[in-house]
């Protein structure tokens, strides 16, 4: 009985935390999908209130720095309306190269429809007007009659289809050019924007350079540049870790994506070239990896997961934050723009967003951090060695 105690106690823990992660068997009540869907639903809102609630992590330093965090955050929004535009544009060329496939298909089509009635109808015109009338008034054989008025009859339904036909064709035809001129109008609108967003884009663009620089006199000497930089790392710290504390209170916390037993497995969130490694790199960098890649190459996300923050902050510039459960999360910094937002289940290899140089950096890259328990650890030890 005391051995039975003793087990019952060593699993018990276990079967607690299986119930708690909605693993439990078969017997337990299964919650319909409306009710699992609602459920999400409320932890995406709860992840948004809680973004909103931290949204003074987005300080800065001093105007210098709140105007970079202004134009970083509207240049974000421009590549985001443009990587749309762009992708509206490709959908569009496709839909209209399909529509005038469709028009020409439609177009021959009409054109075999009137030349094979032409040909019925001048068939009809050499039997005369009143066809039916000659052949009792020549008193034929009775035969004979009954298979030309066969033949007559036949050759009147088919013009009537070939009549339906047209019709019909008209219709689609007439349908089909409606719905290209619209996508070409449409394509038009979409071109103009483009060109408008980029003009501004390559404002923006002119504004951070000049904003950068502007920053980067304020040192005087390494030393001093050093100092800000641990200035920035710090403030990323408490910030971060009230992050894990406010996920911690949530109602419904994010379940467990059973990220623990793909350690050493997960993909690169992005192919680049490191540039600085766990502990090696300086202020917000020396707690991950910092991987250089292209403007605009898309981040991925290296293991399921919810977007618990999507925001600019000091020093990391556009910083995108994924919890997976079991109290691990992955930081993605310095990205151009984001792709989801906060609340957003995301899975392996979903999009997050696209490598920039936000924060300040001269050189765009991805800077990417994995915490478990709100502490930072190496995160080769959980991402698969590059290819």
């Amino acid at each position: 009985m005391a051995r039975g105690v003793a087990a019952l106690g060593t699993w018990l823990p276990g079967l607690v935390l299986l119930l708690g992660l909605g693993l439990a068997s078969p017997l337990a009540a299964q919650p319909s999908e409306r009710e699992a869907q609602a459920r999400l639903d409320a932890l995406g809102e709860e992840l948004k209130a809680v973004s909103a609630q931290l949204s003074t992590t987005r300080e800065a330093r001093d105007e210098a720095s709140e105007a970079l965090r202004e134009v970083e955050t509207a240049l974000a929004e421009t590549h985001r309306r443009l990587d749309a535009l762009q992708a509206e544009r490709r959908t569009l060329g496709d839909e209209i190269a399909s529509l005038e496939a469709r028009r020409d298909q439609l177009a021959a089509e009409r054109t075999e429809q009137v030349e094979a009635l032409s040909a019925q109808l001048d068939a009809l015109y050499r039997l005369g007007r009143t066809p039916q009338l000659k052949l009792l008034l020549n008193q034929d054989d009775p035969a004979r009659l009954d298979r030309l008025q066969t033949y007559l009859n036949r050759l009147a339904r088919a013009r009537n289809k070939r009549l339906d036909a047209l019709a019909r064709l008209d219709a689609e035809l007439a349908d089909t050019r409606r719905a290209l001129s619209q996508r070409v109008e449409r394509l038009e609108a979409v071109a103009e924007e483009l060109a408008a967003r980029s003009t501004t884009l390559a404002e923006q663009i002119s504004e951070r350079a000049t904003l950068v620089a502007r920053l980067d006199e304020r040192f005087a000497s390494e030393q001093a540049r050093l100092a800000t930089l641990a200035q920035d790392r710090a403030h990323a710290e408490r910030t971060l870790r009230e992050v894990q504390e406010r996920l911690a209170r949530l109602e419904r916390p994010p379940p467990s994506t059973a990220i623990e037993q793909t350690r050493g497995e997960l993909p690169w969130p992005v192919q680049g070239s490191i540039a600085s490694t766990f502990h090696e790199g300086a202020g917000v960098h020396r707690n991950g990896l910092l991987i250089r890649a292209a403007a605009g190459t898309p981040v991925k996300a290296v293991h399921a997961g919810r977007v618990v923050f999507a925001d600019w902050m000091r020093g990391f510039g556009n910083l995108l934050i994924v919890d997976h459960g079991d109290r691990v999360m992955t930081l993605h910094a310095h990205l151009q723009h984001f792709t989801a937002g906060v609340g957003a289940a995301v899975s392996r290899g979903d999009t997050l967003g696209a490598v920039g140089d936000s924060g300040g950096q001269q050189r765009p890259g991805l800077y990417f951090e994995v915490r478990r328990g709100g502490d930072p650890i190496d995160p080769r030890r959980w991402i698969a060695r590059q290819p």
